[in-house]
């Protein structure tokens, strides 16, 4: 069947004159700005306090890992009791936790208590994202903006990870080793609390009725499995990119450039997230995905080879400019691929597996660093995509909705423009 699609893109504009999307993006744009600043601010500070980047990466990736297994049930809790109900008290957890993971790094705590605190700080991160993308998957649904709302939703993510990294860097190099962390903590315990008080945009919350159908897992569609190993390999990109260029920025003697790298990273991403929204699209999601994942896969193979900062951040900018498309269109796929009433549940799947896949990638590139440079750290991100472009291909036929062109929701089909290889 043909892989093809004619449709016509509402603009970034017509998204933001949706009733009511103000109430929500504010707040959710505030309250996901930390999310950026957590990885890198605590590898920055227990790098600072034990001397290794291997430590370091270790105890960031055991925060990743406890958000990547604890996402989904928060997603799963705010599907059934909404989400001002799980947010709230996950935010004065987090907030709670950081500081005591701060205390402790700064008083010389062993290693093992270090990974003791990250656990819960990893399990409460709130899950912002994820939420804002469920109301608008709420108030669009069956809409052709719904794609344009996923790639706003990227350019948001992006720009947060061109402002975390630099503001954490920055407050943990000019301020004090701790400044990053305490910073996240401050901006999550603020922004979260004022969007979880935006309880009238929040998805239906309790009991489905009979018209809904039963209350299914999102993990229990194949697609979504599928979508979760492939941003796995994301995550892995994030995680090796951070500490790669920690350590990069360290070898050259100038530790202040790292913001700077990191940042025009993650601004490519932005960039084509921006363009991406103003594409009317004439290619079919699944053959998007794979071409998006071979276009990083070679974007990342020459960043161990590189050893100039212009190069690097040439180089770098290439890869985020090859992230966002494969993001965007991911996170559209949720829309044909899972029921209305798990859509909060997959989206965090999906943010659990990126931070999974960072925490993966942060621990083997900071042990790389430690044993062999930079140079070996860069070789993460090049081995995370080439797995995930594999796995796409081999798993392509499960990204396929059971329905092609439409979707049931609350009893109710709406034909959305979708396209089935």
């Amino acid at each position: 069947m043909s892989d093809t699609v004619t449709t016509t893109r509402p603009g970034y504009g017509q998204l933001l004159r949706t009733p009511g999307a103000w109430t929500y993006l504010v707040p959710g744009f505030l309250a996901r700005q930390p999310f950026a600043m957590l990885t890198i601010g605590i590898v920055l500070l227990v790098q600072h306090t034990t001397g290794s980047y291997g430590s370091a990466g270790a105890v960031a990736a055991a925060t990743g890992v406890s958000m990547a297994l604890f996402a989904p049930q928060s997603g799963k809790l705010a599907d059934r009791f909404g989400q001002s109900a799980v947010l709230v008290p996950g935010v004065l957890v987090h907030t709670a936790s950081v500081v005591t993971l701060t205390v402790l790094a700064l008083s010389g705590a062993p290693v093992w208590a270090l990974f003791l605190a990250a656990v819960p700080t990893g399990a409460s991160v709130p899950q912002i994202g994820p939420m804002v993308r469920a109301r608008w998957a709420a108030k669009l649904e069956g809409s052709p903006l719904m794609s344009t709302a996923a790639a706003f939703e990227s350019v948001t993510d992006e720009f947060t990870f061109v402002v975390g990294p630099v503001l954490a860097t920055a407050l943990c190099t000019g301020v004090h080793p701790a400044a990053g962390l305490i910073a996240e903590a401050a901006l999550t315990l603020v922004g979260g609390l004022f969007f979880a008080v935006q309880r009238s945009t929040q998805p239906r919350a309790g009991r489905l009725s009979l018209s809904d159908g039963p209350r299914v897992s999102a993990l229990s569609v194949p697609g979504v499995r599928v979508l979760a190993g492939a941003f796995l390999g994301i995550g892995a990109v994030f995680g090796g990119m951070q500490v790669s260029l920690t350590a990069f920025s360290e070898e050259i003697g100038n530790p202040g450039v790292n913001g700077l790298l990191y940042g025009t990273f993650a601004a490519g991403n932005m960039l084509a997230g921006i363009v991406c929204g103003a594409i009317a699209w004439k290619t079919g999601p699944r053959r998007r995905l794979i071409v998006g994942y071979a276009a990083l896969t070679l974007a990342a193979s020459g960043l161990w080879a590189v050893h100039s900062v212009p190069l690097l951040a040439g180089l770098g900018l290439l890869v985020g400019l090859c992230i966002a498309p494969a993001l965007i269109t991911g996170y559209t796929m949720v829309e044909t691929l899972v029921p209305a009433s798990a859509r909060t549940e997959a989206f965090t799947w999906l943010t659990g597996a990126v931070a999974l896949g960072q925490a993966a990638g942060v621990t083997v590139a900071g042990r790389l660093a430690d044993a062999n440079g930079a140079s070996a750290g860069f070789l993460v991100p090049l081995m995370g995509t080439a797995l995930a472009l594999a796995t796409l291909v081999a798993l392509r036929s499960r990204l396929a909705p059971k329905a092609p062109g439409r979707v049931a929701a609350r009893g109710v089909s709406h034909r959305v423009p979708v396209t089935v290889d």
